[in-house]
């Protein structure tokens, strides 16, 4: 870590004029009103595009020429009391240097794919701009992965090379003589490890002359892996547009992000949404990038966090927010917060309300999948209705289908489709890596099939209900779990519920809920309460929906980002753990 705080001494020695990619000039010219002016509309699709030169050099360029303010382009802070604070300037610096790693030193060529499994830690910007600015196709993974996951991921995606950290170093060790593809492994550590390339070492040795690709904006750019949910993890390929969409006025009315902004997202660096939410969409607007290294996800940390530095909008999954009013603050009235976003599963109504009188911020809502980036959401100033995902945002047409891919009418429920004939959107995913059977079962007629369960409404408002697998088929009734989740958020005993399917010998399928209880209700007869708690979905939903059988627990499996794991509950209902 030591290096990462005196590396503005060795930046200030070395800092030099590097010529800058043409296309910088091209976007500059662009320019219309003044730095960071959409220079695309929402359907343009220009032949080239590079985030790491049309993006992070043209905010290099504006902070030499004094048009942008004094705030880092990342802030990164830990528990320990340290701090990096790096200007676009460095930024591009450090992910030149990050190139010629992974080019000169490494011998990684456009379009290989590397494997990147790192914490929140300042090196995770800098793969991922390296790799951009090599034409290197990164894939984020998760740190949660054991030995098998990691496996099966270099395999399928004959990943060239790895960087990971020294907890995790041992895992890949363990199985990379079965991966004949892996050449390269990178190690970000303080410490040395046999068989490894120390990438802080590298990163201060190397040039930071570099020129960048010219990329197409169709050409490969990065891979995620999908959930899982059913099957094996895929790999969603995505292109440059994925980065190029950020530039899109309608994407950018979502957060409505200035240079002054000081974001903060708290997803797992895995994920699309970090990508997304901690690099593509702030830096677009020139906007300060806040990491809190987080090793372990503590609500107490989350809110002296906000209270102590001046983050001015927050990123997160509903489960964050839901966590942080569970605290026993005295206040929740963050002095700088201005505006909050969540998606990733479904936000209860009565939630929304409460971080709003708690507070005094509202709680606005988007859509996205791993193969789409964000797809809808209620942009900053729309009107919310409580318990929507919002609105399509441009240049997606969203529209609820059925499983032939014809349009359904309003309020009718559906799979989520985004339509991709005659012309396949910017942002939505390449294909499946090596899978054209599974990218083909998700086109559906002319549209992308999400696999997603909503309705919408005659103004447009989508209605999320579940994935299309969690969807409950009891006596006959078609029943989404955020229905009945929904109903017993209403009840002053459930702090959180699952819903799910559980089989019956007479009617298939009924529905059940795994509650975790409030801690006044802890001491409640239990019988008692279950019949509470089916009486009073019954009283607020339509009957059929009331869950036949409740089994109270302390806490909800959940994924690393907060996310509810159905599929866990299901398979444990169902026979197959």
């Amino acid at each position: 870590m030591r290096w990462l705080m005196k590396f503005r001494v060795l930046w200030d020695t070395q800092k030099s004029c590097h010529g800058f990619h043409p296309a910088l000039q091209r976007l500059c010219c662009q320019s219309l009103s003044g730095a960071g002016a959409p220079r695309w509309n929402d359907y343009d699709t220009p032949e080239e595009f590079n985030f790491a030169s049309d993006v992070l050099d043209y905010w290099t360029q504006m902070e030499k020429e004094g048009k942008r303010g004094p705030n880092p382009a990342l802030w990164w802070v830990n528990n320990q009391g340290d701090e990096v604070k790096w200007s676009f300037r460095e930024m591009t610096d450090l992910t030149r240097r990050a190139a010629n790693v992974f080019t000169q030193t490494c011998g990684l060529q456009e379009g290989d794919n590397l494997a990147l499994i790192l914490p929140r830690v300042p090196e995770w910007w800098l793969v991922i701009v390296g790799c951009i600015r090599t034409g290197i196709v990164f894939m984020p993974g998760t740190t949660q992965m054991k030995a098998k996951d990691i496996l099966y991921r270099l395999q399928v995606s004959k990943a060239k090379g790895i960087v990971t950290t020294d907890t995790l170093a041992p895992e890949v060790d363990s199985v990379a003589s079965e991966c004949p593809a892996l050449k390269i492994k990178l190690l970000v550590s303080d410490h040395s490890r046999k068989g490894w390339l120390d990438f802080r070492s590298l990163i201060q040795s190397e040039s930071p002359v570099h020129t960048c690709i010219k990329s197409k904006t169709l050409d490969p750019m990065a891979i995620f892996f999908t959930s899982g949910t059913t099957g094996f993890p895929k790999m969603a390929k995505h292109s440059h547009g994925l980065a190029l969409r950020s530039f899109f006025p309608s994407c950018r009315k979502l957060l409505q992000l200035k240079t002054s902004d000081v974001l903060w997202c708290l997803s797992d660096t895995g994920w699309i949404l970090a990508v997304a939410g901690s690099l593509l969409e702030p830096w677009t607007a020139g906007s300060t990038v806040f990491a809190h290294h987080l090793p372990q996800f503590d609500p107490k940390v989350i809110v002296q966090t906000l209270f102590k530095y001046p983050i001015t909008q927050c990123l997160a999954a509903p489960s964050v927010f839901r966590m942080i009013l569970q605290q026993n603050s005295t206040s929740l009235r963050f002095p700088t917060l201005e505006h909050c976003c969540t998606g990733g599963e479904a936000l209860l109504p009565e939630e929304q309300e409460l971080w709003r009188r708690q507070t005094g911020i509202l709680l606005y809502q988007a859509y996205g999948q791993s193969e789409t980036g964000t797809t809808c959401g209620t942009l900053r100033g729309m009107k919310i209705k409580p318990g929507s995902m919002g609105k399509a945002i441009p240049p997606y047409d969203i529209q609820i289908i059925d499983d032939k891919g014809n349009i359904l009418p309003p309020n009718t429920e559906g799979n989520i489709g985004i339509r991709i004939k005659p012309t396949r959107p910017i942002g939505v995913f390449m294909y499946y890596e090596s899978n054209p059977v599974k990218t083909a079962e998700v086109e559906c007629g002319d549209f992308y099939n999400s696999g997603d369960r909503a309705t919408v409404d005659a103004e447009g408002y989508f209605w999320f209900l579940g994935r299309a697998d969690d969807v409950i088929n009891a006596s006959g009734y078609r029943i989404g779990p955020a229905e009945v989740e929904n109903a017993l958020a209403e009840h002053p005993a459930v702090a959180e519920s699952a819903v799910v399917s559980s089989p019956d010998p007479i009617r298939g399928e009924v529905v059940k809920a795994f509650i975790v209880l409030t801690p006044k209700f802890l001491s409640h007869d239990r019988d008692q309460l279950t019949k509470e708690l089916q009486q009073h979905v019954k009283s607020v939903t339509a009957p059929y929906k009331y869950p036949r059988k409740v089994e109270f627990v302390s806490e909800l499996p959940k994924t690393i980002t907060g996310k509810i794991k159905r599929s866990e509950l299901r398979k444990k209902e169902f026979g197959q753990m």
